[in-house]
């Protein structure tokens, strides 16, 4: 078999979520982060609108959008359903993160729906989770609720809207063995 293909495999086949409770407090290089977010780039897009827009947020950024999500989860929860521990949770994940990325889209509703401008950018968060696993970077794509209300937070300008955060950091978690069932059961092949 073609080493590419060998070595392409390989990555997709180990990638997983890794969350930051298992990260280490080594911090990840300026330059790592630019490789992940590289690969963001070559993604398929549509019409060429390349719509991913990205908010690298380290050291105090982080801590400050942490903080702002509690802050937002606290002001958008009726007292009878607030979790201090679901707060406290919120800000810890940004600390035990190296860095976390706001996933932003800039979307072109004169040119294309909406579906198909998320759709690029999952595709460049894939290419990014990809890179990220060749580089021994843990990460995940969180979507919580209340990312919703970070537009002002963020600045984000018109059309442009946050579809989640990805958090990165060093990892010492044992290779997991990815639990799939058989893509016979999801392929239909139509030759006649």
């Amino acid at each position: 078999m073609d080493s590419q293909i060998e070595i392409l495999s390989n990555i997709i086949k180990r990638r997983r979520s890794i969350f930051p409770v298992s990260y280490t407090s080594q911090e990840i290089p300026v330059e790592v982060i630019e490789k992940i977010l590289e690969s963001a780039n070559y993604a398929p897009t549509h019409k060429m609108t390349q719509p991913w827009r990205f908010i690298v947020y380290r050291k105090e950024g982080k801590t400050k959008l942490g903080l702002e999500l509690a802050r937002i989860y606290k002001e958008a929860t009726a007292p009878e359903k607030f979790l201090q521990k679901k707060y406290d949770s919120i800000a810890e994940k940004f600390d035990q993160s190296s860095c976390v990325l706001a996933i932003n889209a800039q979307l072109h509703p004169e040119k294309l729906p909406a579906w198909e401008e998320v759709a690029a950018l999952a595709c460049a968060v894939q290419n990014m989770s990809l890179t990220a696993e060749a580089l021994n970077v843990g990460a995940y794509w969180s979507s919580p609720d209340t990312i919703s209300e970070l537009g002002a937070f963020m600045e984000l300008k018109e059309n442009e809207q946050c579809f989640g955060l990805f958090y990165m950091g060093y990892h010492e978690e044992e290779e997991r063995t990815a639990v799939r069932t058989p893509m016979s059961e999801k392929v239909k092949w139509v030759e006649e």
